[in-house]
């Protein structure tokens, strides 16, 4: 019993420090947002260069996590851990300093390598520690993750209230410091069985990526048919080699269906969030306009931690969809009144982000942890990329109002797929 009760206690402070990254690299997705005027009056970058240091670092991750969850199972989570905690405050310091709008495109594009070797080892990691409750740990690491996201803007607002813009990249260093020292003595080192990682597998989805985002950016149909066709070749590479970076046959039932809400229900919530912190910025100082997202953040950081006791009363399916309803009830009421949508919103967040986490990860067996929390935080980070993409250049060519129904019907029709997990 004292052995369980030291192993538990151990468990519980890894947990605590596996949130810090999870909650600072899903902080980097959205800490620039209020920070977008002062990039444009200190680097001038053009509007398309201006789109990409928002979400080049999120496409980055999107690409590699999952042949970085690959290596993970192979090299050990843990070390894996490490080096992307070092690697992540290096480019952190180049990201802070960078003198052009080009440099800072490729920090924030160094800053997603790092990321991605970061995120699946955490997920991967808490799957091992945690067994009977793992879905409460999903949970924590959810929140973590959704509070990340919705916190950044108000930490970036906050910092740019006193210093520049550059002081919101150095936030990371003494986070990664302390992961790196106490890391050792409250983590385990885990190892699935050995795979070697197909390069020309890691070039095709990287292709893919950077084409069909690019297709999308520029309003260009060439580059993202160009683009799917090389997802596409992925996928059939992946159904004929001895060691495939994704387990095809994973993709069936609920599976499948939990990363098609995750993802859409990601793409949305960032998208939206980012057209928010647009309009506020207009009005408010920085400070301010982080401070009137906090309420939502704190929404999304309760329902991501309650989510696995309303899913244990009333199931995780129903629990995902009536979430999505109030997600979709969140979006109509924005145009009206702008933070008390988004803070309806985020209550529906926690619990799809959380639940359709968990459902994804206890979908594969414990050796292939670190290929399933892969492709789940792929599906996170690409929504959340991809709704920034998408829905801001929407925001660009149509009403606030318009392209807040076309969120709240994505909404709406992710709750049948959500009924069915």
């Amino acid at each position: 019993m004292e052995t369980r009760s030291r192993e538990s206690i151990r468990s519980w402070l890894g947990l605590a420090v596996l949130t810090l990254p999870t909650a600072l690299l899903a902080m980097d997705v959205t800490i620039l947002f209020l920070a977008s005027p002062h990039l444009a009056k200190s680097l001038q970058p053009s509007g398309p260069e201006l789109l990409w240091i928002l979400d080049s670092y999120g496409f980055v991750i999107a690409a590699l996590l999952i042949p970085m969850g690959v290596l993970g199972d192979r090299i050990g989570r843990r070390r894996l851990l490490f080096i992307g905690a070092a690697a992540f405050a290096g480019g952190s310091v180049l990201a802070a300093y960078a003198p052009t709008a080009e440099a800072l495109i490729a920090a924030r594009a160094l800053l997603g390598v790092a990321g991605a070797t970061l995120m699946p080892s955490t997920l991967a990691l808490i799957s091992t520690m945690f067994q009977a409750r793992r879905g409460t740990a999903i949970g924590i690491w959810a929140a973590a993750i959704s509070g990340g996201v919705a916190l950044g803007p108000v930490v970036g607002g906050a910092l740019l209230e006193t210093w520049w813009w550059g002081s919101a990249f150095l936030v990371a260093v003494p986070v990664m410091m302390l992961v790196l020292v106490t890391g050792p003595f409250v983590l385990p080192e885990h190892r699935g069985p050995v795979q070697r990682v197909d390069l020309l597998s890691v070039a095709l989805v990287l292709v893919a990526t950077v084409l069909t985002v690019y297709g999308i950016k520029h309003f260009d149909v060439v580059p993202a048919v160009v683009g799917l066709g090389f997802g596409a070749l992925f996928v059939w590479r992946q159904r004929r080699i001895a060691q495939p970076l994704i387990e095809t046959a994973l993709f069936r039932g609920r599976f499948v269906r939990a990363v098609v809400v995750l993802v859409g229900d990601a793409a949305v919530t960032a998208g939206m969030y980012l057209l928010v912190t647009q309009q506020l910025q207009q009005h408010f100082s920085p400070l301010r306009a982080g401070l009137l997202l906090l309420p939502a953040a704190v929404a999304m950081i309760v329902t991501s931690v309650l989510a696995p006791r309303l899913a244990a009363r009333f199931g995780a399916g129903r629990t995902v969809a009536a979430a999505l309803v109030v997600a979709g009830v969140g979006f109509v009421i924005m145009p009206y009144a702008t933070v008390l949508g988004l803070a309806v919103v985020y209550l529906g967040q926690g619990p799809v982000m959380a639940l359709s986490t968990d459902l994804i990860v206890g979908a594969a067996p414990v050796e292939k942890a670190g290929s399933a929390a892969a492709v789940s935080e792929t599906g996170m980070e690409f929504g959340l990329a991809l709704g920034v993409a998408v829905i801001g250049t929407m925001g660009a060519a149509t009403s606030f109002g318009t392209v807040a129904v076309v969120a709240a019907v994505v909404s709406v029709l992710l709750v049948p797929l959500a009924r069915l997990t």
